[in-house]
């Protein structure tokens, strides 16, 4: 894929109104989902539940990309219909994970780096062949006494950029994520001075390794207060703290910043989201949504696992997506 077509599947997946749905659940963690709803774990039941989300009609006005794990890349519905082609049919663009995990550090207790990049170049060049256009990378940051350390930092960057670089060579947008996690009793101001370290430190290694900025997005948390802080933020305070956090940190040419919920209610994530685009004037990228839980658990408890719930599920996903592709407009009631 050219340098041009690169930058203008980023601008695609931020488009006005747009953002990105993360399918992208390790067989673990879609475990956890379907267990909360009482619905074994079978790759039939899972490609039933994501076909469901995929073929939801209309989903393609709010949804731009749809972020798969390597399982659903390679899957095909119950009437035999590939499901990139389903993604593909509703105006939708494929994309898949391509990271191993986040493994202990070693040497330093409590922390991790991510896993994957052997063998990442020959995987990202199947998954191109398999339709997919664009690839995410997570590494995570945890607050706590003398953590995330200078070494945490340097290695999940270098990982990301590594990543990013890799991604790009495959004709791939690379999304790259480091999240600062919302787990500990921490200060909003205790996030956002770790957020805009480890967001300093990444885009220098993505510099370092020449990423091209243009044909990438960055999904970042959002500045909050750690989830067991005494004195929660409210919805306009996360907002102008990550903005703050944003303009000091984010180069102008990164056409998008698509945020994670990160363990955030659905309709906590779409105000933060929203506050933020109300606030930022106009700012040099476009401030979006990659959310997993945030647009999913509420058609997941619809859904059931039951086949006649299908319509109200996907009813309950077209509205979670409605309200985040507003929010990316600032226009969400």
């Amino acid at each position: 894929m050219t340098t041009a077509s690169l930058s203008q599947t980023a601008r695609a997946l931020v488009a006005d109104g747009k953002g990105i749905l993360a399918a992208d659940e390790s067989s673990p963690t879609i475990k956890k989902r379907f267990d909360s709803i009482g619905v074994e774990s079978t790759e039939e039941n899972r490609r039933d539940y994501r076909a469901m989300l995929f073929g939801t009609p209309e989903a393609g006005r709010y949804i731009s990309g749809v972020i798969l794990f390597d399982e659903t890349l390679r899957q095909s519905g119950a009437d035999g219909t590939p499901l990139v082609k389903l993604i593909e049919a509703a105006g939708m663009i494929p994309g898949i994970k391509v990271d191993k995990g986040a493994k202990d550090l070693a040497g330093f207790s409590g922390e991790t780096v991510t896993e994957g990049l052997d063998g990442l170049r020959d995987r990202c060049n199947e998954y191109a062949g398999l339709g997919a256009r664009f690839a995410k990378w997570r590494a995570v940051y945890t607050i706590g006494e003398d953590i995330p350390s200078a070494a945490c930092m340097t290695a999940n960057a270098h990982g990301l950029a590594r990543y990013a670089a890799i991604s790009q060579a495959a004709g791939l947008v690379p999304i790259v994520e480091p999240e600062v996690l919302m787990d500990g009793d921490h200060t909003i101001d205790d996030c956002g001075a770790v957020t805009e370290e480890v967001l300093r430190i990444v885009f220098a290694e993505l510099s370092v390794q020449k990423i091209e900025l243009e044909s990438m997005l960055l999904k970042p948390n959002m500045v909050v207060s750690g989830k067991d802080c005494l004195e929660q933020a409210g919805v306009e305070e996360v907002a102008e703290c990550t903005l703050r956090c944003l303009k000091r940190s984010v180069p102008a040419a990164v056409p998008g910043i698509v945020f994670l919920s990160g363990g955030q209610s659905d309709e906590v994530a779409t105000l933060h989201l929203n506050a933020m685009n109300k606030l930022a004037g106009n700012p040099p990228w476009k401030l979006s949504f990659s959310y997993g839980r945030a647009l999913q658990a509420a058609p997941l408890k619809a859904w059931g696992g039951q086949a006649e719930n299908l319509p109200a599920a996907q009813e309950v996903f077209f509205t979670r997506a409605k309200a985040n592709g507003e929010a990316t407009l600032g226009a969400y009631v």
